[in-house]
């Protein structure tokens, strides 16, 4: 322990001299024992003496017993010696003669002073050694070997990267924030914005939707294999594709699907995309310079850029560092930081830089685009219909206070205020951020600037800030790990029940409504648009919104991984939705049973209740036991649990690849009663679709092992983990693979599904048109008799009347 203590206590420079003198000696003493010439046992004297002493090696020449030589000598003679080498061919050294220089006979110096003499010589010449000895590039040597390169490079880059962010005339800071104020490259910045309060789509989606509706009417005959005089524009489904978070692995398998879908014909009749997580990022880079709205560009995009981690340094600190990537990825950070000095500037935003770096950048990093750096900018491809409106999601955590009188809560605010904790959902499209709860939006190219009373904050020079880049948007979308401790416990108590930690998997779960309240890593954050309208915003608006000067956003994944919740919205009267389903377990976590309590607390008609991956029903066994150990046995009990919501099917199947749900419009089942939902399995079964009471026809791929792509699970490849921002080529060929294969199993089965509801949408068009028809008609003869009778009654007709 003195040890080292006196070790911790030398300086940075005595540690490394000690170092050097130590690494110096054990290299010498190795190059000496290297330089030795071999021992040989030549000798006649006997051999029995020698186990009892220790070994010793002469290298010395005969002319040296006699004590004659001079230091010249001595000195010459090393230097013969070292000059031939440990492969010299000369004589043998003469044997040794005894265990000790001095004991060997004729060896012993004959007086103090020689012997004095002779051991100075010696250390002399081992001086020599450690003088030539070069520690200076030994040191580099071992450094090279056990530190990496671009650590020793580090604090240049750092530096370098210090100078640039230093706001110092001509850096590079300093010529971001000066195009910040440029309207020539920041057009917006001089454009006014007020918050728009309503439940009806923008002006700018609705026009999308007239201009796409004729656009997906030939790509919908087309695909269906009919005449385009057939299709009106009006019969045309209103098809919304979602695609699951997921990390890398929702990005590729996405990537595979769409693909799918897009050879197949089937992605020109959509209208809307919507993104979780790493689908988000798959529609950034569809609508980028970079994939050019196509996927199969996109995917070998990946395969150049995944081979990277995210975060390895020396990838990161070069783009950063180094023209033109430093100031395309850098521009959001320093408008951000500059403009709003208030805002916290995390991790997230530090995720989504390392994201942007490998995502965003093409391979070379030359042809990088500005105009990939705004979500408002992609409204150049959807303005004129001709590609899908893409919808990104995101959440925020409500965590209310606690409450004190919770009696007197529930009878004044009992329907107006939530007293739990939930999550509230935001969209942004290339037009507007909205969030559906709030009946609250703003424009796309106006999020973050500063906001009160519905009004934007102008700066002191006049102008406003640069739209939010995508950098720091997709670190928002993607920020999985900002996630509560209670969904970190998820993740972690397999592993605790298998290790026989039972009582503390009970005690922790005791605690998960604390656990489901704390977030150890703060989300990002944006402006609150919403802060002074309190008498402008729904009742059930959370008291925290009229006092937060920003809202903590995160991935959307927390509260639901299929981003169906925007689909749903009034006004966009989705038919179809076609959910992609990478999610990490999509059996054990069902996301699409979850949607049930949203249709329900929004009211939603023609949602399939009850769709979803099935539960497994109880043997009859564990029946009985449960009705025995029930505390209360009341018939009611008692018929619940044996007689559940299966009975009519015992053990329901697993789904498929591709599942087909059909949803009614007619009144729904009770709230309490679990529904039984329709699935379309074969042709027969169609006629829920084309029912005129039908409602959304949902259709599901998940993301599971196909037998036709052996050696690929996503329940078991470690590669497919969520947590894995490493890709081989080879890997991303696998994972496209699997999921073209799971969609080639439903191909025909999806477009069976999208003809019926087309058919249905014709057959009440025509119906709609019929009974029109039918009325005016009416109409006319009810007018022309009544015509009739007012001239009889006045007595102006004649005779020909």
């Amino acid at each position: 322990m003195r040890r080292t203590l006196r070790w911790l206590q030398l300086g940075g420079r005595q540690r490394e001299f000690v170092l050097t003198i130590a690494l110096g000696c054990s290299t010498a003493a190795l190059y000496s024992a290297y330089q030795r010439k071999p021992l040989y046992a030549d000798t006649g004297n006997a051999t029995g003496s020698w186990n009892g002493k220790s070994t010793v090696v002469s290298h010395d020449d005969p002319s040296r017993a006699s004590g004659k030589d001079d230091k010249r000598t001595t000195t010459a003679t090393l230097k013969d010696r070292l000059a031939r080498g440990p492969l010299d061919s000369g004589p043998p050294p003469p044997p040794t003669k005894g265990h000790s220089v001095f004991d060997a006979e004729g060896d012993s110096p004959s007086d103090p002073l020689q012997a004095w003499q002779y051991a100075t010589e010696r250390v002399a010449a081992a001086s020599g050694n450690f003088s030539n000895f070069d520690t200076t590039s030994l040191r580099e040597k071992i450094k090279g070997l056990l530190v990496p390169k671009w650590i020793r490079q580090l604090p240049d880059w750092m530096n370098k990267l210090q100078n640039e962010l230093s706001m110092a005339p001509w850096s590079l800071s300093w010529e971001i924030w000066e195009e910040a104020h440029d309207p020539e490259v920041n057009p917006e910045i001089i454009w006014d914005a007020r918050v728009r309060v309503g439940q009806d789509l923008c002006q700018e989606e609705q026009a999308f939707l007239k201009k796409r509706q004729k656009s997906t009417a030939r790509a919908l005959a087309k695909y269906i294999g009919v005449p385009e005089t057939e299709v009106d524009p009006e019969d045309v489904p209103t098809i919304g594709i979602c695609g699951s978070g997921g990390g890398l692995r929702a990005l590729v398998a996405g990537s595979s699907s769409y693909q799918a879908a897009a050879e197949d014909g089937l992605f020109d009749c959509v209208t809307y995309t919507a993104g979780v997580s790493g689908s988000c990022w798959l529609q950034t880079l569809y609508y980028s310079s970079i994939g050019r709205q196509n996927f199969l560009r996109i995917i070998n995009h990946l395969k150049d850029r995944t081979q990277v981690h995210i975060a390895y340094p020396p990838a990161l600190l070069s783009a950063l560092s180094q023209a033109p990537t430093n100031k395309y990825l850098l521009s959001g950070f320093v408008e951000k930081l500059r403009g709003v000095p208030d805002a916290d500037f995390g991790l997230v935003d530090i995720y989504g830089l390392a994201l942007a770096a490998r995502l965003l950048v093409p391979r070379g990093g030359l042809r990088v685009s500005a105009y990939d750096l705004k979500v408002s900018n992609q409204g150049f491809y959807t303005d004129r219909g001709t590609q899908p409106l893409p919808i990104y999601t995101a959440v925020r955590h409500e965590i209310p206070d606690a409450v004190g009188d919770v009696e007197r809560l529930a009878k004044e605010a009992r329907f107006t205020t939530k007293h739990y904790d939930y999550f509230q959902w935001f969209e942004w499209t290339p037009y507007e951020f909205y969030s559906e709860e709030l009946d609250a939006g703003i424009p796309t190219w106006a999020v973050g600037r500063k906001w009160q009373n519905g009004d934007c904050i102008w700066r002191d020079n006049g102008l406003a800030l640069p739209e939010l880049k995508v950098p720091l948007m997709m670190g928002i979308w993607g920020s999985a790990f900002c996630a509560t401790l209670s969904h970190y416990y998820k993740e972690i108590r397999p592993i605790l029940k298998s290790s026989g930690m039972s009582g503390l998997d009970t005690l922790i779960a005791g605690k998960n409504e604390d656990l489901s309240k704390v977030h150890p890593i703060d989300p990002a954050v944006i402006p609150n648009y919403v802060l002074g309208m309190r008498d402008r915003l729904p009742k059930t608006a959370p008291e925290s919104l009229h006092s937060a000067s920003h809202l903590q956003l995160m991935d959307a994944g927390m509260a639901n991984n299929l981003p169906i919740y925007p689909l749903l919205r009034p006004g966009r009267e989705v038919d179809v939705i076609i959910a992609f389903d990478a999610s990490a377990d999509v059996k054990g976590d069902n996301w699409i049973r979850v949607v049930d309590g949203y249709a329900r607390q929004r009211n939603i008609k023609g949602w399939p209740m009850g769709a979803g991956w099935p539960p497994q029903s109880n043997t009859q066994h564990q029946t009985v036991l449960e009705v025995e150990d029930a505390q209360e046995n009341s018939p009611a009990r008692v018929k619940r649990l044996m007689t559940p919501s299966e009975r009519e099917r015992q053990d329901p199947p697993d789904l498929g690849y591709c599942t087909v749900w059909a949803g009614s419009k007619e009144e729904r089942h009770e709230y309490m009663d679990e529904p039984v939902p329709r699935q379309i399995e074969s042709p027969d079964d169609d006629w829920h679709l084309t029912s005129p009471n039908a409602g959304i026809a949902v259709i599901y791929y998940p993301f599971m092992a196909n037998k036709k792509v052996p050696g690929v699970d996503p329940m078991e490849s470690d590669f497919l983990s969520t947590w894995n921002f490493v890709y081989t080529p080879d890997q991303i060929d696998k994972c496209v693979a699997l999921a073209r294969a799971n969609y080639e199993e439903g191909r025909e089965q999806t477009k069976r599904t999208i003809r019926a509801v087309w058919e249905r949408k014709r057959a009440l068009r025509l119906q709609r048109e019929e009974e029109a028809h039918e009325f005016a008609r009416s109409w006319r003869v009810k007018r022309g008799t009544a015509h009739l009778r007012r001239n009889g009654d006045v007595g102006q007709g004649d005779q020909f009347t």
